[in-house]
């Protein structure tokens, strides 16, 4: 028992001392004033709104404390918390005291500034956009870019109400196509360009780039012009020039891949102006036809 006894005699006389050697510690040090910027933080915002617009995220605080306890306070342990259980749609004002700053042990906060903060809330809202991917650069010389797509094709984005119904499109990050020369498939991350939506589920697409030789225009010169519709008819000029473009593998259509008609079904004997309508060989567009009239002589 004496034993016992004794040690617990030298534990307590252990810890008055470690107690004096704190107390002499603190007693030197000065109790200061001091201002500090502190993040303000948001909780308890309920499932059915949002926070609208730029609400402050860094708040003003005068704290009084020990020198050295003010020395050793690290970034995150002075943060004040407003409570948002209260919200409703529209522009509400809050109270902000003492009580809402998280401080730590031997820290008193004396003053918070501002000591009331608006907030805007608007409802949420979700929505179903089309993926639009964004093409960088220019592919190689003599190519185009042609088809592209994505996928998927849409994604669901969320957010306040009015962001959301004026929202469009999602985006995607750059897609380059710099000196391609054939199709490329690239995986891309999908974001939106208002701020205040996000994506319902952040992803990625997958983008498919359709790369063609760039077509050519050339013309096709004297194709002879035919009146279609029976009867004798005499077209004035007999042949027309046709601008044409296509790939340039079609660029040897000849004036026997052609057929230039006017309709002269229905007329009677006389003169008229009438269209030229040409058909091009496959793959091919007319640009225009020179003269796109010609007058014909009904007989």
């Amino acid at each position: 028992m004496a034993i016992i006894g004794f040690r617990h005699l030298g534990l307590k006389l252990l810890s008055i001392l470690l107690a004096a050697l704190i107390w002499l510690l603190v007693s030197g040090e000065q109790i200061v004033e001091r201002t500090m910027r502190i993040p303000l933080e948001f909780t308890n915002l309920p499932a059915e709104l949002e926070l609208v617009g730029a609400p402050p995220d860094l708040v003003d605080v005068r704290v009084r404390g020990s020198s050295g306890s003010l020395s050793r306070v690290a970034s995150g342990e002075l943060v004040a918390v407003l409570d948002l259980r209260t919200a409703r749609p529209g522009q509400r004002l809050f109270h902000l005291t003492a009580d809402d700053v998280r401080a730590p042990f031997g820290i008193q906060v004396v003053q918070i500034s501002p000591s009331n903060v608006s907030v805007i809330f608007e409802g949420s809202a979700t929505k179903v956009v089309p993926v639009v991917p964004e093409i960088d650069a220019d592919p190689g010389d003599g190519y185009v870019v042609g088809t592209v797509t994505a996928s998927p094709p849409t994604v669901t984005v969320t957010g306040p109400a009015g962001a959301v119904a004026r929202l469009t499109q999602a985006i995607t990050e750059p897609v380059s196509v710099a000196g391609a020369t054939k199709d490329l498939v690239e995986t891309v991350n999908i974001g939106v360009t208002d701020p205040s939506v996000r994506l319902l589920s952040p992803g990625s697409a997958r983008v498919s780039v359709t790369v063609l030789p760039q077509p050519m225009e050339w013309a096709v010169a004297a194709i002879p012009v035919r009146a279609a519709g029976g009867g004798a008819a005499q077209v004035i000029p007999p042949e027309v020039t046709v601008h044409v473009r296509g790939p340039r593998e079609a660029r040897g259509s000849g004036v026997a891949d052609f057929e230039a008609t006017v309709d002269t079904e229905g007329l009677r004997p006389g003169l008229f102006h009438l269209p030229v309508r040409v058909t091009p060989p496959l793959h091919v567009g007319i640009v225009r036809v020179d003269p796109p009239t010609v007058q014909v002589r009904v007989r």
